[in-house]
């Protein structure tokens, strides 16, 4: 089985004391009801290379023992982050500092600086992935059109969970993943 993970929210946490209305603004515009992301200017840049340490970028541990329990002999393992060019050095960072580069068969950045929601839907398309999984709840909405063989999982650690759309389950606990 091939399953896809985002990185952020998923397995790295925010800053603490930082709401995700807060990064949401920073990151996200609706421009006309369309999906669009936001390239931050140079100040914001320096303000969020600042905040990728790992002393502010913690790990989410329930989250990084499930991944590493997932048998390597039956599943391939992907990471995709849509992170900019600019948080390269940082997220080389976090992934060492976290071991992801010893857990996933392969990993996908958004180097090019494309629009998220489009990066990630050009890799799913070449992994044909059977499950992805995202905190984004319009980004998964958007890919999942375009991918419907992928079961997708909308990870929310609000607790909401339940069916959204044909294809998109929410779950609160990654483990859920294999469960539907």
């Amino acid at each position: 089985m091939k399953i896809g993970f985002d990185l952020d929210k998923v397995f790295i946490d925010t800053p603490p004391l930082v709401p995700n209305v807060v990064i949401n603004k920073f990151y996200k515009k609706r421009d006309n009801g369309i999906l669009l992301y936001r390239i931050p200017s140079r100040r914001e840049q320096l303000l969020r290379k600042a905040t990728h340490i790992p002393l502010l970028r913690r790990g989410i541990r329930k989250n990084l023992a499930f991944l590493r329990s997932i048998p390597k002999e039956k599943h391939q393992l992907y990471l995709i982050s849509s992170r900019f060019k600019f948080l390269e050095p940082q997220t080389v960072r976090l992934i060492k500092t976290y071991g992801l580069d010893e857990i996933f068969d392969e990993m996908y950045f958004n180097y090019d600086n494309r629009q998220p929601h489009e990066f990630k839907n050009g890799v799913l398309k070449k992994l044909k992935l059977d499950i992805f999984v995202d905190d984004d709840l319009s980004l998964v909405r958007y890919v999942a059109k375009d991918n419907p063989k992928t079961k997708f999982f909308w990870y929310d650690q609000n607790k909401h969970t339940g069916m959204i759309e044909k294809n998109i389950q929410a779950i609160s606990e990654l483990g859920e993943i294999f469960h539907y």
